[in-house]
């Protein structure tokens, strides 16, 4: 069995500017409850509880109106979990699902209608080998992306951003908006100039690719500050700031030291640094994520 993963903190550091309202966390998990909701039997990792009452209070306790949920690796091809919270909490939630190419037509009209706006992929290696147990791969995200364009869905993918320069053939085949989880998860000690950045920042340029500037805890060598991933964020904004949104990755998932798990009030306020001005904040937490998953306004 997995090791248990700490919980995420309770307490967060204030939020040191004023947020705009409907301000969105674009990337967070939820996990069970576990009698009704098990996780898979084979996975990765094993999560603390936390359903989507614990996400809203995480919510709330930032001050954000909003909040994207991603079906998590742990849960497998288990949509149920997010699918309930949409029906909870239409208004303030959306949702990326996992599946594979055995889903159906009906069903991903359903599951658009009840929030999800788009399918996650696994396509995350470190050195040729899969890092994450239950991944939905390149070739499922092949054969499901006629109907995604169809139902005008994107493709969320988890990858490695030195792997985009060779994966970018196909996935340009594609023609389904992409969404790169964690700015490519790259380590900052590769640097700005690595191919792989260049070609996500090039992607994201070309309007081809959207990227979430989250998971600047993965990313970074200097934590409880992450100020190594300040070039990378500012480089990716500037590349397009019509394409970047931001997540917190709650509950933090895959930390097995409680002086390591990341505080969320921390991560927000990396966006001072990043992106110094209220209307760049706003586009960002507000304006893009509105676009791409169909917030009301």
């Amino acid at each position: 069995m997995s090791t248990p993963c700490c919980p995420p903190l309770h307490a967060f550091q204030k939020v040191g500017f004023s947020l705009p309202a409907n301000a969105c966390d674009s990337h967070a998990h939820i996990f069970g409850p576990y009698q009704q909701y098990p996780l898979a039997g084979e996975r990765s990792y094993t999560p603390a509880e936390n359903g989507v009452e614990r996400f809203i209070w995480h919510l709330n306790r930032l001050g954000l109106q909003r909040g994207v949920l991603v079906t998590a690796s742990a849960c497998g091809t288990d949509n149920r979990p997010v699918l309930d919270a949409l029906g909870k909490y239409p208004d303030r939630l959306r949702g990326v699902a996992v599946c594979d190419q055995g889903v159906g037509l009906p069903a991903l009209k359903a599951w658009r209608e009840a929030g999800i706006r788009g399918l996650r992929f696994n396509l995350y290696k470190l050195n040729g080998q899969a890092v994450y147990k239950n991944g939905v791969g390149l070739q499922a995200l092949e054969a499901l992306a006629p109907l995604l364009r169809d139902l005008g869905m994107h493709a969320q993918i988890w990858v490695h951003a030195p792997d985009l320069p060779e994966l970018a053939p196909r996935l340009a085949k594609l023609k389904v908006p992409l969404v790169v989880d964690h700015m490519g998860r790259m380590n900052a000690a590769l640097g700005t100039d690595n191919p792989g950045f260049g070609k996500l920042c090039a992607m994201l340029a070309s309007g081809s690719a959207w990227t979430k500037i989250s998971g600047a805890d993965r990313n970074s060598n200097k934590n409880g500050h992450y100020g190594d991933i300040d070039v990378f964020a500012k480089k990716i904004l500037e590349a397009n700031p019509d394409h970047v949104i931001w997540g917190s990755d709650w509950p933090h998932i895959n930390y097995f030291n409680q002086a390591e798990v990341p505080d969320d009030g921390v991560l927000l306020n990396t966006l001072q640094r990043w992106i110094p001005d209220e209307p760049g904040r706003r586009k960002v937490l507000v304006d893009n994520p509105a676009n791409l998953y169909g917030f009301q306004a």
